[in-house]
C-alpha cells in the first residue's frame, strides 16, 4: 500500500506541471495588456510601468516568467491579485470554507438521495416506481444547473413567500451572516440541492445498473440458496461490489464540488471559490485564475488518490502492493 501511494504521489508531479504550463501558455496567448489590467483606467507614468514590468518579469521570455512563477508557487506564494491588491492565498483562504461547507452539504444530498433512489429502483425493477424514478432521474440529468437553480429560487424564495404572506420561504442568495433575515443553515438548502441535483440523478442510475448486474452473479444465487433473506443478500453481499463504480463517481464529483461549482455559486451569489474564479476570468485577474486552478488540481488529485485507496475497503479482492505468487 505504501509503495502504491508513493507511485501515485509521484504521478501528481507531471500532471501538476502540465496544467501550470498550459495555463501559463493560455495567459500569454489571450489578447490584452497585463500592464493595463493591473493599472485599470489609471494613466501610469513610465517609471511606474517599468516597476510593474520588473516586478512581474514581463520583459523576460515566457519560460523565464514560468520559472519565476513556479519558484514562488513551490514556496507557497500564489501571487498577488491585480484587481483586489491582495495575496491570492489570502483570498482563497477566505473563500474556501464557504465552498467546502456547500460541497459537504451537496455531497450528503447526493449520497443519501442517489443511493436510496438507485437501490429502490433496482429492487422494484420494471415496476411503476422504477419507471417513475428512472423518468425523474432522466429529467434531472438533462436540466441545466443554472436553470434549475433559478427555478428553485422562483418557487421557494418568491412564490412560496408570496402565497404564505412572507411566513415561509428560503433565501435565494448569499451565505448568511448577521444581516441576513434567515438562519445561516437555511442559506445552504437551495444551493446544496441545486449543486447535487444532476450528480444525484447520475449516482442513482449508476447504483441501479450496478446493483442489477451484481444481483445476477453466481455468488448472489448461492447466498439465496443458503437461505439468506433478500435484505441480507443485498446489504451484506451485493451492495459492497456494486458500490465501487458509485464511489468513483461520488469521489470525483466531490472533488469538483470542493474545487468550486461556478454555475451554482454564480446563480446564488455564493462567496466561494468557483464564483471568485469566474469573476477573475471576466476581469482577467490572472493570479487568481492561476492560483485557483492550481488549488483545484491539487484537491482533485488528492481526492482521486483517496478514492483508489478506498476500493480495498469495499472489495476484498483488491489489494495494493501485494507480491505476485508464481
Amino acid at each position: 500500500m505504501g509503495r502504491y501511494i508513493l507511485r501515485r504521489v509521484l504521478q501528481f508531479i507531471p500532471v501538476f506541471f502540465g496544467v501550470t504550463v498550459l495555463l501559463f501558455t493560455i495567459r500569454a496567448i489571450v489578447p490584452g495588456n497585463l500592464i493595463n489590467m493591473i493599472a485599470g483606467e489609471r494613466a501610469l507614468p513610465e517609471a511606474t510601468k517599468q516597476i510593474i514590468i520588473e516586478r512581474n518579469h514581463l520583459d523576460e521570455p515566457l519560460y523565464v516568467q514560468y520559472g519565476y512563477y513556479m519558484s514562488d508557487l513551490l514556496q507557497g506564494d500564489f501571487g498577488h491579485s491585480y484587481m483586489k491588491g491582495r495575496d491570492v492565498i489570502d483570498i482563497f483562504a477566505e473563500k474556501f470554507p464557504y465552498t467546502a461547507r456547500l460541497a459537504v452539504g451537496a455531497i450528503c444530498v447526493e449520497i443519501v438521495a442517489g443511493l436510496f433512489v438507485g437501490i429502490i429502483s433496482a429492487i422494484k425493477k420494471y415496476s411503476f416506481i422504477d419507471m417513475l424514478l428512472t423518468l425523474s432521474t432522466s429529467l434531472l440529468v438533462s436540466m441545466p444547473v443554472f436553470w434549475l437553480g433559478m427555478i428553485l429560487q422562483s418557487i421557494f424564495g418568491i412564490w412560496l413567500k408570496s402565497i404564505t404572506g412572507g411566513a415561509l420561504s428560503l433565501p435565494i442568495s448569499g451565505a448568511g451572516g448577521p444581516i441576513s433575515a434567515y438562519p445561516t443553515f437555511m442559506h445552504y438548502i437551495l444551493p446544496s440541492i441545486t449543486l447535487a441535483s444532476v450528480s444525484m440523478a447520475v449516482t442513482a442510475r449508476i447504483m441501479r445498473s450496478q446493483l442489477l448486474e451484481v444481483m445476477n452473479q453466481d455468488y448472489i444465487r448461492t447466498a439465496y440458496a443458503k437461505g439468506l433473506s433478500k435484505r441480507d443478500v443485498i446489504v451484506k453481499h451485493a451492495l459492497k461490489n456494486a458500490m465501487i463504480p458509485v464511489i468513483t463517481f461520488i469521489g470525483i464529483d466531490f472533488g469538483t464540488m470542493m474545487a468550486g461549482a461556478i454555475l451554482t455559486e454564480s446563480v446564488f451569489s455564493w462567496p466561494g471559490v468557483g464564483r471568485e474564479i469566474y469573476l477573475a476570468i471576466i476581469s482577467r485577474d490572472w493570479p487568481i485564475v492561476l492560483g485557483g486552478v492550481v488549488i483545484i488540481v491539487i484537491i482533485v488529485m488528492v481526492i482521486n488518490l483517496l478514492i483508489d485507496i478506498s476500493y480495498a475497503l469495499f472489495d476484498p479482492r483488491i489489494r495494493y502492493g501485494t507480491k505476485r505468487l508464481d
